[in-house]
Parts: C-alpha cells; structure tokens; sequence
C-alpha cells in the first residue's frame, strides 16, 4: 500500500485560498471511498491554517487517479474549478507523508512553531475518520504515530515549555493594543462553543478576565457557560453586549458572521474594541478593523507576531521527527517482510504435511515413521532460516518487494500485507454546524 497526502497550508499559500478549500470539504474523504476511486482510506486534517487529506492506495501507479478522485471531489464541493484546487495543493507520497503529518502533529509547520493546539487536532481527525470509517490499518498507525511523536517533542524540548498557541499570541496583540493592559475588567464577547472556544476561556481565565458572554448561533452557548462560566447570549442580549464590549473573539467558523454596520450601528461612544478573529472562514466582516476607534486581529496577524523558537530546541525537534519517520518505514517495510515469511511458512509447511502424510500412509505410527518426520520438520526450520534472515534485512534496506517478488515468481504465492483493523472511535458530537461544548472545530489548529 502506498501513501499519498494532499496539502493546503499557511506555508504554501494565502490563508484565504486555505479557507476556500477547506470550505463544505469535511465529507470528501467519505464520497472519495464511495466513489470507483482507487483511494482504499482516508483521513482529512482541517485547522485554522491548513487543509489536508491523507489518502492510502494500492500502489504507486494509482496515485495519479487517486490525486484527480480527491481533487474533483474538493471542487465539486467547494465550487471552486478543478484547476484552482490542483493549483493549491501540494502532493506528497510515502516518507515525505510520514514527515510531514509528524511535523504538523509537533506543531512544526504552525503559524506560532511549537503550538500544542494542533496535536490536539490531529487526534480528533483520527478519531472522525473511525467513527465514519474512512481510516484503514497503516493510516490508524500513522496518525497514532504522530500524536506519539508530538508527545515526545513535547516533553524532549523547549517547544511546549513556553505554553505558545494561536490563542495566547491572538491575547498577546490584544494586550499590546489596549490602553489599559489588564484583563480583569475588560467586556469581553466569545463567539463559538467549540474546542476553541474552551481554550480562549481557560486562558482568559489565567489572565483574571471576569465579565466573559458567550454567543451560539446554534444555541448552544447556555450548556458551554455552564461548565466553564461565563453569561451566555441569544440573539436579544447579543446587540447590547456588543455595545460595551471591549474584547470581541470569534472562534465559531459559522455561517453567522458579524458585519461592520451591525458595530457601526451601535451607540458605542468613544468605547474602543478589538475585535479577534480566530475562525479561517471569518467570523467578522474582514472590513471591520477599518471602523474608527475598532482594530482587527486576525489569523494573519497572529502569523506575524509569533515568535520565533531558539534553534537549538527547533534542531532538537526536527531529529526526534526524523527519528521517529526512520522508524515508522522501517516498521511498515518490516510488516512487509512479515507477511512475506508468512507465505513462505504455510507454503513449505503444506508441502511438508503432505509428505509427512506419505510416510505415515506407508509405515504407520511406528517408530521409523517418527524418525523420518522429525528429521523432515527439523530439516524445514533449517531450511527457513536464512530465507527468514534475509527477508529481515532486505527490509531494513527498503527492498521488501525484491523479496516478495522473488516468492511470487519462484513459488507463485500471492502475498498481502495485514491490514490491521482500525480500532473504533467515538463518533464526535456535533456532526454538523457549529461543534457541541467542548467538541473540536473543523478550523482549529
């Protein structure tokens, strides 16, 4: 089997283009595997800065058909031309795959480098997948691979010590613009109940913010309030707390979106307000920093002002990935070589109870018969060890198929590789619209 991942990130290309990819293309990977696609598995990675699908094909040669299947799918889904989505995404196969999903679970290829939210994500992507059951065997192995490998950057390096996300740098520019530096007393308005959502409250939480509200275009705000605090809003008490708010943060990528004549209409004073736009798909009109007295941040904004990591943890980090990347081939390359002993043991194992069956049709259960078999299983073992070594180390080399070949033409066995069963995950709430309470947003990351 032979991966393939198609990539839309912030790295490439403009978040805008990002968005407009990623928009209505949450079922992709579910009408590719319906379709007489030659895609056997896929996983789709959706954050606040990318858009990616991990795909799994029988081999190399079904790449091409398998890349077209996804890219008509995204298009026809998203109304953009086949040419525009070909345009901006980045194809990769087999090592640059494994690498590459490892350094975005590491937080690697964020907009803030080292960010945690993503690994996060990952696993929830992964998730998704088996309760819809688009996810094969290797795809389970390799996105439970790199949530492993985010853990080890995690507690091996500098990265994660300093707590950096898109959210706590978002906080860090509001600071900067407000005249008054303090949290304690700021009005600040929530739009969104997802994951993002609950990690907005926990670190305004941490920077002693009090007067939070919490808006839900979908109703959901009076269930998120109630674990986590806050006052939840409807659409009667929106318009008044928007009037005197200080701080409004969007992290809902819902269809609701707040123009600027909704905040110019409003009898707000001299009251100045930041608003900070956290959703790829824009929770706030991109025009509303332009009011007087009104200044936006945004996705961009946050890709700017995020630090950049001292290089030796960044060094330190690209090894443990390289490492881990190493070993994840090496392990499918020796799942290869395993199924292919395999074949070769119930090959010769059945010719040698076909002539063991022999012996005893013509001598019996006698002593000699004994003899005979015994000589002729231990002469099989011996036989099956150097065959047995070699698939080893024609593994570790990468030539697996050299040794499969070798099987199919001087045996003609036909071997398979094990596809390990994906095990079963939670089907997450919210299937559509904006995600319940504590449920991770498609535009997160």
């Amino acid at each position: 089997m032979v991966l393939l991942s198609l990539v839309a990130s912030h790295s490439d290309i403009d978040l805008e283009t990002v968005a407009k990819i990623s928009a209505d293309a949450s079922q992709v990977a579910s009408v590719v595997l319906a379709s007489a696609s030659p895609v056997a598995g896929a996983i789709t990675l959706a954050t606040c800065n990318r858009y990616e699908i991990y795909c799994e094909v029988p081999r190399s040669e079904d790449v091409p058909a398998a890349r077209s299947s996804v890219i008509t799918q995204i298009a026809a889904s998203t109304g953009l031309s086949e040419e525009t989505v070909s345009t901006a995404l980045i194809s990769k196969t087999e090592s640059d795959v494994v690498s590459h999903l490892f350094s975005v679970g590491a937080g690697l290829d964020s907009a803030v480098i080292g960010e945690r939210e993503i690994a996060g994500q990952v696993r929830r992507a992964l998730n998704e997948a088996q309760a819809s059951g688009t996810a094969t065997g290797s795809l389970v192995r390799l996105f439970q691979t790199a949530s492993r490998t985010a853990k080890e950057v995690g507690s091996r390096t500098a990265l994660g010590s300093r707590g950096l996300s898109v959210v706590s740098v978002a906080l860090d520019l509001a600071t900067d613009l407000s005249i008054d530096p303090s949290w304690e007393t700021k009005n600040i308005v929530i739009f969104g109940t997802g994951a993002y959502a609950g990690a907005t409250m926990s670190l305004l939480r941490e920077r002693k913010a009090h007067n939070i509200s919490v808006f839900s275009a979908s109703g959901r705000a009076e269930a998120f309030v109630s674990t986590r605090g806050g006052t939840a809003l409807d659409e009667e008490s929106l318009e008044e707390a928007l009037a005197t708010a200080d701080i409004l943060i969007g992290c809902s990528g819902s269809d609701h979106r707040l123009m600027r004549d909704d905040i110019a209409a409003l009898d707000r004073g001299d009251r100045a307000l930041i608003a900070i736009d956290l959703a790829l798909t824009n929770d706030f009109d991109p025009s509303l920093g332009q009011l007087p007295g009104v200044d936006l941040v945004n996705l961009e904004s946050v890709r700017m002002a995020a630090p950049d990591e001292q290089a030796q943890a960044l060094h330190q980090a690209r090894e443990i990935v390289q490492d881990a990347t190493h070993a994840f081939a090496l392990e499918q390359r020796e799942r290869a070589a395993d199924a292919a002993i395999v074949a070769l043991r119930r090959h010769t194992q059945s010719v040698l109870e076909a002539e063991v069956e022999k012996v005893r049709a013509q001598h019996g259960c006698t002593a000699a018969a004994e003899e005979v078999e015994f000589a002729m299983r231990r002469m099989m073992r011996q036989l099956l060890h150097v065959p047995t070594v070699r698939a080893r180390e024609l593994a570790a080399e990468g030539r697996a198929g050299d040794y499969i070949d070798a099987l199919e033409t001087l045996y003609g066995l036909e071997i398979e590789l094990p596809a390990a069963p994906a095990s079963k995950g939670v089907c997450p709430a919210g299937a559509s619209g904006e995600p319940a309470a504590g449920e991770p947003l498609r535009q997160v990351g």
